[in-house]
């Protein structure tokens, strides 16, 4: 079995300690996801498992002929070929493999050469031009890219370029940093489905908590250096970490007590010759606990905000009628062609709502937002704003107009309401912006970090119609549910368009799914506008696969086709209930489980805690009791968490 093991590894900069003794365990079958706090280490973390750096000191071990296939985050350009031919580097392996096979056979080795004739076919080689188009297809291309030169290709699609080539390579284990940064809804799901057949092992970062919830089964997390493991999927391990987090706020808050107790009385005291030796007593103390200091992860630290009240507007928010937008296109032989991206589009939104806008890329999104926003007047038809509406308009572009010599914190001291001031540091905290980074000029700024700030400077602003284009990209989890809460609080109405499965899931009212030319309403959140899809796809399978038969029937009875009709949309419904019933049945069970499991640890904690005293492992009678409690806590929790794997099996399926 192909493995990668490393033990006690270690690396600091300067006087920070980024990694202190972490091990971890890849291997065959592992789904892991790294989670921490923004500049917590996990790149690092990922490139010291890849190879590409070195620790200070620690132990690494790798399995003979395995192969490593690593992703960054980003900062990867390709150039000088076809689509097709870059991708094809991927069997760069192979191809080597073969010139050995060749030589192998010249020089009549012949056993050598049958067993590395296996190795090369298993590997997939001599199919990997399917190969190759499967990928990109399922990664976003089309099949007029293929022979499209690399340069051709904006950065987002750049990474694409680079995620099918480590995906391609087929290595024993995936090290991916931050995957789906450039990946629309369509591209990660087959990506979940890619790494959920994938028999290798595997470690990713993403900021995408349904993504993680889907692939993974185990979460490892790093902070302040430790690296620690969590079985289950995200959204256990956060529920799990919470009870820990509840636990670690309060001996926070009572060190933090003594801290302030202490400095009080040798600010106090200090000074004074009759309380010199005591104060001196308290600086020892304090120096002590100093050196054990408690912190709290910035990433679970809970962070609250809310948006100024948003001005009244009338009922009618923005209304469309027969809008179109027609962009001239280049056919691969240099011909020009009109390509109607939103024709004869009807839109009315109403206030209150929340309606996500949906489609692959190309299909218009970006280009509808804009035309909503009053950013794009190059169209036809008729688009009103109703009776007050004050627009908020937040896009990626937002970042490029960000310019000047004033910090951070000064910028946005000077425009926001009074009442948030003080909320200030808060939210740029829950921005990514912590410590000194809130004293940064907008000059200095990466395009990441202005774009972050073009967001929250929007915020602050009193609005009622928020049009949000990808406003999560450079959030981490713990920002995004920050964003999301003061979003679902907003007194006025949102139209965005995320390819977050799960900032979708939580906040959209309705959803408008986009294709070129086509659009379709869904009067419902994303579940709803999923299970509509879903049976829709399902209608399409059975006409294709019964086409005739349905043909015969409708022409030997055209009058009961309707009855047939409602019949069958009444099925679809009550399937629909039913299916929702299971899974709210299997959630609840699943919830009592996570308390149970959480109890039963907590218990054997503390047990475990009275083993250690004195009065106890010194009686052999109350030695053994506690100890035969211990073991029942320990097959409980074992006997929980495998009924947990299976509901999660079965919500996953549901």
């Amino acid at each position: 079995m192909a493995f990668v093991q490393f033990s006690k590894i270690s690396l600091s900069f300067g006087d920070r300690d980024i990694l202190k003794d972490v091990s971890i365990n890849l291997a065959e079958g592992t789904k892991a996801a790294l989670t921490g706090g923004n500049g917590s280490g996990k790149s690092t973390l990922i490139k010291i498992l890849a190879g590409i750096s070195q620790a200070d000191s620690g132990n690494r071990a790798v399995e003979k002929n395995c192969r490593i296939g690593y992703l960054p985050q980003s900062g990867i350009v390709h150039h000088g070929c076809s689509l097709m031919e870059e991708v094809d580097k991927a069997f760069d392996f192979g191809h080597e493999m073969q010139k050995q096979i060749d030589m192998l056979g010249e020089q009549l080795k012949l056993e050598e050469q049958a067993e590395l004739i296996q190795k090369l076919d298993d590997s997939g080689y001599h199919r990997r031009q399917a190969m190759c188009e499967s990928v990109l297809l399922g990664l976003g291309f089309e099949q007029k890219d293929f022979g499209r030169n690399v340069e051709e290709f904006s950065g987002g699609w750049q990474m694409r370029i680079a995620l099918a080539k480590v995906l391609l390579s087929n290595p024993d284990i995936l090290l991916l940093d931050e995957p789906t940064n450039y990946l629309d809804i369509e591209a990660r799901n087959w990506l979940e489905q890619f790494l959920a057949d994938f028999s290798g092992g595997f470690l990713l970062v993403s900021h995408d908590r349904y993504f993680l919830d889907v692939t993974v089964n185990e979460i490892y997390e790093l902070f302040n250096g430790n690296l620690n493991r969590y079985p289950g999927n995200y959204t256990h391990y956060e529920k799990v970490r919470q009870v820990e987090l509840e636990s670690l706020i309060q001996r926070y808050e009572l060190q933090q007590a003594e801290i302030k107790k202490l400095e009080d009385f040798i600010r106090r005291f200090g000074a004074k010759a009759t309380k010199a030796a005591q104060a001196q007593e308290r600086q020892k103390m304090l120096d002590k606990i100093l050196e054990n200091k408690i912190e709290i992860p910035e990433n679970l630290k809970k962070i609250h905000f809310s948006f100024p009240p948003a001005p009244h507007s009338g009922k009618i928010v923005v209304t469309g009628e027969a809008l179109n937008k027609t962009w001239v296109s280049i056919r691969s032989d240099g011909s020009e062609f009109d390509n109607h991206v939103i024709k004869d589009l009807d839109l009315l939104v109403e206030n209150g709502e929340r309606l996500v806008v949906v489609g692959r890329n190309g299909a218009g999104k970006s280009t509808l937002l804009r035309i909503i926003a009053g950013a794009d007047s190059d169209y036809s038809g008729t688009l009103k704003l109703g009776a007050g509406v004050q627009v908020g308009y937040f896009t990626q572009d937002n970042a490029e107009t960000l310019k000047g010599s004033m910090s951070i914190l000064e910028l946005l001291e000077s425009e926001a309401p009074l009442e948030l001031i003080p909320k200030l540091r808060d939210m740029l905290g829950s921005f990514l912006f912590r410590g000194d980074d809130v004293f940064k000029s907008i000059d200095v700024l990466s395009g990441g970090e202005k774009s972050r700030v073009a967001l929250l400077r929007l915020l602050l602003k009193p609005i009622n119609l928020l049009i949000l284009d990808e406003p999560t990209n450079h959030l981490d989890l713990h920002s995004k549910d920050v964003l999301l809460d003061a979003l679902k609080d907003f007194g006025g109405t949102i139209i965005f368009v995320s390819h977050d499965r799960s900032f979708i899931e939580k906040l959209a009212t309705r959803v408008l799914e986009l294709h070129p030319g086509v659009a379709r309403n869904f009067p419902g959140n994303y579940e709803y506008y999923l299970s509509q899809i879903e049976i829709s796809q399902s209608s399409v399978q059975m006409s294709n696969t019964s086409k005739i038969q349905s043909s015969l029937k409708a022409s030997a009875s055209t009058s009961e086709t309707p009855a047939k009709t409602m019949s069958a949309n009444q099925l679809n419904r009550e399937e629909t209930k039913r299916l929702a019933a299971e899974k709210k049945r299997l959630e609840k069970r699943e919830e009592q489980i996570l308390l149970e499991i959480d109890e039963a640890e907590e218990q054997k904690t503390s047990l475990e805690m009275q083993l250690s005293l004195p009065e106890v492992y010194s009686d052999g009678e109350k030695c053994r009791e506690i100890s035969s409690k211990i073991d029942e806590l320990e097959t409980k929790i074992t006997e929980l968490n495998s009924e947990w794997e299976e509901l999660s099996e079965k919500l996953s399926s549901l």
